[in-house]
């Protein structure tokens, strides 16, 4: 239905895209506050490598479950409920991550706070999804993948100008006899209290509504973003796409009798999945999670590294909004093949780059001014190829690629597998690092010239399609 474009209310879609990204923010930040904490942490729980990458990936493991379960609570409680609860996990997270000092405390908060990462990755994208005209759904739902950035951006300014007024060393006590690297937690307490507020100002999704059978609801938000009689009509629409004989359920992403699947799971759903364990499988989070550690590895100051991560950040958000431009008109396949060429190529420099470097005496990797500054530049033109394409578009495409019965259930199975790899990336990295820097730069770009040939062969385009449209 083209034409609810032209009577939504676009003031309404806005201020719900507004509140619904704010969990992307949240999401940059919980996963960007730990860039910078690591020598707090270190000092704090007595870690080595191995224990560091436990600590930062415990995060993860969090997520894995969030956004497991959040997209089958969301078919269960509604889009906006679980949002809410994500919102408390990440204010609470938040707290006792910044006061706790016992070790298995603070790790139980971080599962805590990677819950809400999880659910809020995976049901922002799909409820602006379900409220957005298709003319621009790509471009609202892409404005997750900006704020997401602006989190990590902000986790970054933040963690740069506390450890500043620290005298440079984030493991000295600054305000109320904290130490600095525990405020880098604390300050996310505030977007998330905002978060849970907000929540309360905003509709439930009308898809939703549909498949719970309250349909006057539904048609209540539907006519207050598309008018009455556009409303009304996609409320038809939204109805015939949902089975008549049981409401949406996990077992909907199995393959149906006489459909296509593989292993018993729809053809659909495994594309899903391929997107989500390839954004994670091209290194992407070794910047985010670990830049601090990695530029430091390769020849710059503590200080030095933490202003890089804000460069890497504030790059990163220009290249959001090329995306926002971009994605309605060109399409969502494009935008991948560009992406994944652009940083397959970027990521073999920084190979280059990390192979030509030397060892000092405690056997770290240190480079030459040059090639650091090689490293530093193809870095933040993999930062941008990525987020021009695989970052924002594989949330664009888990959120409106699956039909209405199964969307929940298929963001439920995907989410699982984008976090799951998202850790073991994360958790790999310090060791991989800690005996050869190239060799890990060599699996992630390998890895993004793989994703380069899975998009040509089996990402169909979904631009301008309406959600009722969608196949599975």
């Amino acid at each position: 239905m083209n034409q609810t474009a032209e009577r939504a209310n676009f003031g309404l879609i806005g201020a719900i895209v507004a509140v619904a990204t704010i969990g992307g923010l949240l999401f940059g930040y919980d996963s960007g506050a730990v860039n910078g904490t690591q020598p707090g942490l270190k000092a704090a729980f007595a870690l080595d490598d191995a224990g560091l990458g436990f600590t930062v990936g415990s995060l993860l493991i969090g997520c894995v479950a969030g956004a497991f379960f959040a997209g089958t609570l969301a078919d269960r409680f509604g889009r906006r409920n679980v949002m809410r609860l994500a919102a408390l996990l990440f204010l609470g997270g938040a707290l006792v991550q910044g006061f706790a000092h016992d070790h298995t405390l603070f790790v139980i908060a971080r599962i805590i706070g990677g819950m809400a990462v999880g659910a809020a990755s995976v049901l922002s994208p799909a409820y602006i999804s379900e409220v957005a005209p298709a003319n621009i759904r790509g471009r609202m739902t892409s404005v997750q993948q900006v704020m997401i950035i602006t989190g990590l951006t902000l986790a970054f300014v933040v963690n740069y100008f506390l450890q500043q007024a620290a005298g440079n060393d984030s493991t000295n006590v600054l305000w109320g006899g904290i130490e600095a690297w525990r405020w880098m937690y604390l300050m996310q307490a505030l977007p998330a209290a905002v978060f849970l507020v907000a929540l309360f100002f905003i509709p439930e999704s009308p898809r939703f509504l549909v498949s719970k059978g309250r349909n006057p609801e539904a048609l209540g938000v539907l006519s207050s973003l598309f008018g009455t009689t556009a409303g009304g009509l996609k409320l038809a629409e939204i109805q015939s796409t949902f089975s008549q004989d049981h409401r949406p359920r996990l077992a909907d992403v199995l393959t149906p009798a006489g459909g296509r699947g593989f292993l018993g799971v729809r053809k659909i759903v495994w594309v899903g999945i391929m997107l989500a364990v390839f954004q994670q499988l091209v290194g992407i989070n070794v910047i985010f999670y670990y830049g601090s550690t990695l530029w430091q590895l390769a020849g710059f100051t503590e200080a030095d590294s933490l202003m890089i991560n804000i460069v890497s950040g504030v790059v990163s958000i220009a290249a959001c909004f090329l995306t926002i431009a971009l994605i309605d008109k060109i399409g969502r396949k494009p935008l991948l093949l560009v992406g994944s060429a652009g940083m397959a190529v970027t990521l073999f420099v920084m190979v280059y780059a990390f192979s030509h470097g030397s060892l000092d005496p405690a056997g770290k990797l240190v480079l030459s001014r040059d090639l650091g500054m090689v490293a530093v530049v193809a870095a933040n033109l993999y930062v941008i190829f990525f987020n021009v394409s695989w970052g924002p578009v594989m949330w664009v495409m888990l959120g409106e690629m699956f039909p209405n019965q199964i969307r929940g259930s298929a963001l439920a199975v995907c989410g699982f597998f984008q976090w799951f790899a998202n850790y073991l990336i994360a958790q790999s990295f310090p060791v991989m690092a800690a005996k050869s820097l190239t060799g890990s730069y060599v699996f992630y770009g390998v890895c993004a010239v793989i994703s380069l040939f899975l998009v040509q062969r089996f990402i169909h385009e979904t631009k301008g399609k309406e959600l009722e449209a969608m196949e599975g």
